[in-house]
């Protein structure tokens, strides 16, 4: 579907861990900068009851779950602006991502060296945004030495372009994070083209050690931060999720529950990233495969049938909808059906979440 999550962060903060928890992957996690230089991609699985739910009233025989595209991006120093800790590379990957997942170190450990010499959560992030700040200003002065030819020239769309450029850098300067400022529709646009670094949505992974509390002194600091900012944070142990991802399913959610949680860190981590890049799910069911399918919020139908397969969407004729919520009310699609509920809608339809969807099309 062409949208990833990048994990960011200082060396040693438990990117590789947590990255090897959320998609099963066997990276290498190891206690030196650096262990990750090639940039690891693995694909989490989205885990949504309702999906289980519809393969069990159509007594579906594959259950497909939406899934995610993870970057686990080796840790930024100081200075990878400039090149330090082949910082170029890390931050064109990191340019390559559609969100950030921002893992911030929120545990004491003598044995794991920490690059900064010791462990502050604060310092920590505002290293890594102030990295990422520096190498917008870069590209920002690069487009302005452009635009200021062109304004020469007497093209006025230039000189509209340059002043938002400046104003960016100006907001940069003083160290504002871009995503979630005021701008207008016509610069939200300007924004998308420019791709910069600091116009991406972030969730802050607060890696905490076990034993800890969500609350702890470590992690209130980035939870303020993280309400400042108007980003989101999750709370988890990566060490826990990695011993707890390695057990069986039904073993896993049997600790889960012997220990009195409804669901492991990973699950809200995967729920909140889903979230954070604008994701929606609808569903195609029936005895061969019930299946869930990610798309952008807005998205009609023509482009939701698209992602099942291009030909759905270039002869999409109608949508057949209803809802998973009238289907666990009224128990069947005949019940829905008998109720009014079961609709039929055009090229004009904005696929809701929790549609269930079957497409109309010529070949």
């Amino acid at each position: 579907m062409g949208l990833c999550c990048g994990m960011i962060g200082l060396p040693n903060v438990g990117k590789t861990t947590v990255f090897n928890a959320l998609v099963g992957a066997g990276a290498v996690a190891a206690n030196y900068p650096f262990s990750t230089v090639e940039t690891n991609v693995g694909i989490a699985p989205v885990p949504d009851p309702r999906l289980a739910t519809l393969a069990a009233v159509f007594h579906s025989k594959k259950v497909t779950p939406s899934t995610l595209e993870v970057r686990d991006i080796a840790g930024l120093v100081e200075g990878a602006s400039q090149g330090e800790g082949l910082g170029n590379q890390f931050l064109a990957q990191i340019r390559e991502v559609d969100a950030l997942l921002h893992v911030v170190r929120c545990f004491q450990d003598p044995d794991v060296v920490h690059v900064g010499g010791g462990v502050d959560p604060v310092k920590d992030i505002e290293t890594i945004e102030t990295e990422l700040m520096l190498a917008d200003l870069e590209t920002l002065e690069r487009r302005k030495q452009r635009l200021d030819k062109r304004v020469r020239a007497g093209e006025a769309a230039a000189g509209k372009e340059l002043a938002f450029v400046q104003k960016l850098a100006v907001l940069l300067d003083k160290g504002e994070w871009l995503r979630g400022q005021p701008f207008s529709p016509d610069e939200q646009a300007l924004l998308q083209e420019l791709q910069l670094l600091c116009a991406k949505p972030v969730l802050f992974v607060a890696n905490i050690s076990e034993g800890m509390r969500p609350d702890d002194p470590l992690v209130e600091p980035v939870r303020q931060l993280a309400d400042k900012k108007g980003a989101r944070i999750v709370v988890i142990c990566g060490q826990f999720e990695a011993e707890l991802s390695a057990l069986p399913p039904e073993e896993r959610q049997a600790y889960l529950d012997e220990l009195g949680m409804q669901e492991s860190g990973l699950v809200r981590l995967t729920k909140a990233a889903y979230e954070l890049l604008g994701l929606i799910t609808f569903f195609t069911a029936g005895e061969e495969e019930a299946r869930a399918w990610p798309v952008r919020q807005g998205t009609k139908a023509p482009a939701a049938a698209g992602k099942i397969h291009s030909d759905m969407e270039r002869g999409f004729i109608r949508a057949e909808v209803y809802t998973y919520s009238d289907l666990m009310t009224y128990g069947t699609v005949a019940a829905i059906r008998e109720k009014g509920l079961y609709r039929l809608e055009g090229k004009e339809y904005v696929v809701k979440d929790g549609d269930v969807v079957y497409f109309r099309f010529n070949v």
